[in-house]
């Protein structure tokens, strides 16, 4: 079994991947209760498909996998702060529980902006962890933009 930090730095892996591919550079990597592990990254632009988000992909792979669309126990590893879209998919999943990098203020639905993994009215809460790794994960995401407007 890996730490949270092995798994963001398999995460940050992936994000740096994306942004070889011109993608925004967000890895994830989600881990089934018996360890099987599952890895992805961005992809949006690439597939043109707006919801080609990193949880989302990873979460696509896992669910063909099994057979199933509830990810009962899994543990989903991501550089940044999930979205609306990505969050509300990891509630319909059942995934257990979050782990993130870096803190997203303008989109982050998970704590930055809404807490949607957490709020008692919807049928299914997330256990979070934020700040896994948060420096590294901003810093790569940062010079991705930095790189991008200086083009």
């Amino acid at each position: 079994m890996f730490t949270d930090e092995q798994y963001m730095e398999q995460a940050l892996e992936q994000a740096a991947l994306a942004a070889e591919c011109g993608e925004v550079p967000v890895g994830a990597v989600l881990v089934l209760p018996d360890g099987q592990q599952f890895i992805a990254h961005n992809a949006p632009i690439s597939t043109c498909d707006a919801s080609a988000h990193a949880e989302i992909q990873v979460i696509r792979a896992a669910c063909t996998a099994i057979g199933n669309y509830r990810l009962v126990g899994a543990q989903l590893f991501v550089t940044l702060e999930p979205c609306t879209m990505c969050a509300g998919a990891m509630i319909h999943a059942r995934i257990a529980r979050v782990v993130y990098g870096a803190s997203e203020l303008k989109t982050g639905a998970v704590e930055s902006l809404y807490q949607l993994l957490s709020d008692e009215r919807l049928n299914h809460q997330v256990a979070l962890k934020g700040g896994v790794l948060a420096d590294v994960c901003a810093v790569q995401i940062k010079a991705f933009f930095k790189e991008r407007r200086r083009k």
